[in-house]
């Protein structure tokens, strides 16, 4: 499904959506979990992107790459888009992009990068609010132990709900290696261990319908934000958000 497509299934009440499940959160209250993806999520990684690009833009002499902005990672993940987006012309985009793709994987994956995220608009209130029901809040993320301390350090910075290991709780894959929607999945075991799943939010389709399947009686919500490119479409039930403001 393509980017656009997501924003079209965003419904105008999708305010309501966010409010009913922190009622439902609260009418639970310390059985109920909600569960949220950082990445295109919680998260605006873009900025993380750019300062990446701009970096191999300054170490290989390309002007155009080393005044790369948030703004021309137009839809996600796509380098090549966002490298010709910058104004770099389709040749030294294909000449160029297997090691700037290796650059940026050397990179990505860290601590010392991801601070550079911002968040989401309203994310940091939400989850506040998240906890204020009672409820307990699990960051389910496939980020690898090695961005913990990067991780808690861009959410004290934007603030967020910290990781308490009680209330607030903080699971990451044990190695980058992992595979994200293996994790994921068996991350939904320790879910529904820890009480009632009330709702999750994930911006990667694939998760999203996992999360619908394994757990149909809870909210899922879809970050109509960016993902991965994959070509896949959101279950029925999904409901897709562009964020988390709710306005008065």
């Amino acid at each position: 499904m393509a980017y656009d497509d997501f924003k079209k299934r965003i419904r105008d009440d999708w305010r309501d959506t966010l409010r009913s499940i922190l009622g439902r959160a609260r009418s639970l209250g310390s059985s109920a979990v909600l569960a949220f993806d950082l990445d295109s999520t919680l998260f605006d990684n873009r900025p993380r992107q750019a300062r990446i690009l701009r970096e191999y833009g300054v170490a290989r002499s390309l002007a155009v790459l080393a005044a790369c902005e948030p703004r021309h990672w137009v839809t996600g993940w796509d380098m090549k888009e966002a490298m010709r987006a910058c104004g770099l012309e389709d040749a030294l985009v294909e000449s160029h992009f297997a090691e700037a793709r290796r650059f940026w994987a050397e990179r990505f994956f860290t601590s010392d990068y991801c601070v550079d995220d911002e968040a989401i608009d309203g994310a940091a209130s939400f989850t506040h609010e998240v906890v204020a029901t009672g409820a307990r809040l699990v960051y389910v993320t496939g980020r690898h132990e090695a961005m913990r301390e990067g991780s808690v350090s861009c959410m004290r910075r934007h603030g967020l709900a910290l990781p308490d290991d009680d209330r607030v709780l903080l699971v990451m894959k044990p190695t980058l290696a992992e595979d994200d929607d293996a994790f994921k999945r068996e991350a939904h075991a320790r879910l529904g261990r820890l009480g009632s799943v009330v709702a999750a939010f994930d911006n990667e389709p694939t998760h999203a319908n996992d999360y619908r399947r394994k757990f149909p009686e809870a909210t899922v919500i879809h970050l109509a934000t960016d993902h991965s490119g994959r070509p896949v479409e959101l279950l029925d039930g999904v409901i897709s958000v562009p964020h988390f403001a709710l306005g008065s």
